[in-house]
């Protein structure tokens, strides 16, 4: 396998048989794959840490080869995501994750360091961290922002729901899309009606009809999209849950 075959969309199948394979326990394929897309963490670590990276040398690079190493752990081809996509994902957030337990090291500034020139280049220097550590924080909430979008994604799939479709079908009037979070609520706080969603991977609509005061033909137009807000409200998905509260 070619470094240059990381970019590449056409080797994603022969990528994806091969991360299966070292999570079958294949060792070889494993360090091939972590030697072979050696570039594409290093490249994707370097983007977070704003500086070149190198395996060996830098801690960063370290956290970089492990997360892919993560990635290839963790990936499921069947949510429809690219295994690189997916990877990157992981690896920004474990980057994230390193820089935030370094920054809470040098959030306070000691008194003895006003009293020297040294010490003034030592306030500065803490001054430039506390800002880093804004910075960072925003990258975090970004990534999982993005990580949240793709696992709603990947269980979106499974209900024959597609995320990039979520624009079309969401209601156009705000009391429509009201009436569908209610219904959405009404059905997360139901276990017998998450029994039959989560099952069926359908809308219970007799048992709804009987209890939210929509009329069926409402539910079968809105199911996507109520589907989709009840996945939001009983998941772990705090950005999402928080946009809810201000766009629906």
């Amino acid at each position: 396998m070619s470094t240059n075959s990381v970019a590449h969309e056409h080797q994603q199948p022969e990528l994806v048989t091969l991360v299966l394979q070292a999570q079958q326990g294949d060792k070889l394929c494993r360090e091939q794959l972590i030697k072979d897309y050696r570039p594409f963490y290093l490249r994707v670590a370097s983007s977070v840490a704003k500086r070149y990276l190198v395996l060996g040398r830098d801690d960063e690079a370290s956290i970089a080869m492990l997360a892919f190493d993560e990635a290839i752990n963790s990936y499921d081809p069947e949510a429809g995501a690219s295994f690189l996509s997916f990877a990157e994902i992981v690896i920004k957030r474990r980057m994230i994750d390193f820089f935030r337990r370094k920054s809470k090291t040098k959030d306070e500034i000691p008194m003895s360091s006003l009293e020297t020139d040294e010490g003034e280049t030592s306030v500065m220097q803490r001054i430039e961290s506390n800002e880093a550590l804004g910075i960072i924080q925003i990258q975090r909430e970004t990534e999982e922002r993005r990580e949240e979008i793709f696992r709603l994604n990947q269980l979106l799939s499974e209900y024959g729901v597609l995320f990039g479709e979520l624009v079309k079908i969401s209601p156009k009037h705000k009391d429509a899309r009201a009436r569908a979070l209610e219904v959405a609520k009404t059905l997360a706080s139901s276990p017998e009606l998450m029994a039959f969603l989560t099952k069926r991977k359908a809308l219970p609509l007799k048992e709804l009809e009987k209890v939210v005061g929509v009329s069926r033909k409402t539910l079968e137009r809105q199911r996507k999209y109520i589907i989709t807000l009840t996945l939001i409200l009983v998941g772990e998905f705090t950005y999402l849950q928080e946009y809810l509260k201000d766009k629906v």
